[in-house]
């Protein structure tokens, strides 16, 4: 029986077929990150079930959030697949519905004013707009290179991602503080948020940053992330327009079960909405 074994040459032309597949950079950046991870952990052996399976349960050793141990392992099933491997290929952990979030984790309204408030006494303006950007919009840190100076003058933006195309609106105050950003950082064309190179910016630098304000707002460092704006974007949006289907769509969301992620309620109205069911005579 043939020695299944992987070598550099392999992680690139998996690499490549994803390219081919139309991934997006971000997520072939990540399979190839969780694929080597794995390797890692084989040590140069010829590879098994057994040691895959052993490498998921040693994933959940290490106390890693389920979703994120499904996501690694649907990458690696992602590489068996693209050698034909397929008896390799292990299950994800069955993960129940979660029906709130914990209260740790919600980035409230009030903590998004005060991580922009903080930005801007320390004279970060580019993370302010970040921050004010996500929010406002519901984008990807990764798709901030689409806010271009052209693209925010037309007051829409067309994102591809993932291999979908939306339309993501500017509203009015956001577009206009969006221009003056790049009046006053001589920005006249091209990417808005970029370094002072002139190079895109990278979505750990921006991580960094918003890491940064925890101390001075005293909001925990559990919620203060990007993908945590989005988040906020969404279940504001969903408290308004009330239609899953539509925030579906302006989030580039493919199922609306992801989407349903996005807007569960905190534990505290959890309990507020059993309260008000008044069945405990």
């Amino acid at each position: 029986m043939m020695l299944k074994m992987i070598s550099l040459e392999t992680i690139e032309q998996f690499e490549k077929h994803l390219i081919f597949d139309e991934k997006s950079k971000a997520t072939i950046e990540k399979y190839i990150r969780d694929v080597k991870a794995f390797l890692n952990y084989a040590n140069g052996q010829a590879l098994t079930k057994e040691i895959v399976i052993t490498y998921k349960n040693n994933l959940v050793t290490k106390n890693y959030a389920v979703r994120s141990i499904n996501s690694m392992l649907s990458s690696i099933n992602s590489l068996f697949d693209f050698l034909g491997w397929r008896e390799l290929k292990v299950k994800n952990i069955k993960i129940q519905q979660q029906i709130f979030c914990p209260e740790e984790k919600e980035l409230k309204q009030e903590d998004f004013r005060n991580l922009i408030c903080s930005a801007e006494s320390k004279n970060n303006e580019r993370l302010s707009m970040i921050i004010q950007t996500i929010g406002g919009t519901g984008i990807r840190v990764s798709e901030l290179s689409y806010f271009t100076v052209e693209a925010v003058k037309s007051g829409s933006i067309m994102i591809t991602c993932k291999g979908k195309t939306r339309r993501i609106m500017i509203v009015k105050k956001l577009k206009e503080k969006l221009l003056m950003y790049a009046k006053r950082h001589k920005i006249t064309n091209g990417q808005l948020f970029i370094t002072k190179g002139g190079k895109p910016l990278d979505r750990s630098n921006i991580w960094r940053e918003m890491k940064s304000l925890c101390k001075d707002t005293g909001i925990c460092e559990k919620k203060v992330f990007p993908h945590n704006l989005r988040h906020l974007f969404a279940r504001m949006f969903y408290k308004i327009e009330k239609d899953i289907a539509k925030l579906a769509d302006v989030l580039g969301h493919s199922s609306i079960n992801t989407t349903r992620l996005y807007i569960i309620s905190t534990g505290e109205e959890h309990m507020k909405q059993l309260e008000m069911m008044r069945l405990i005579i």
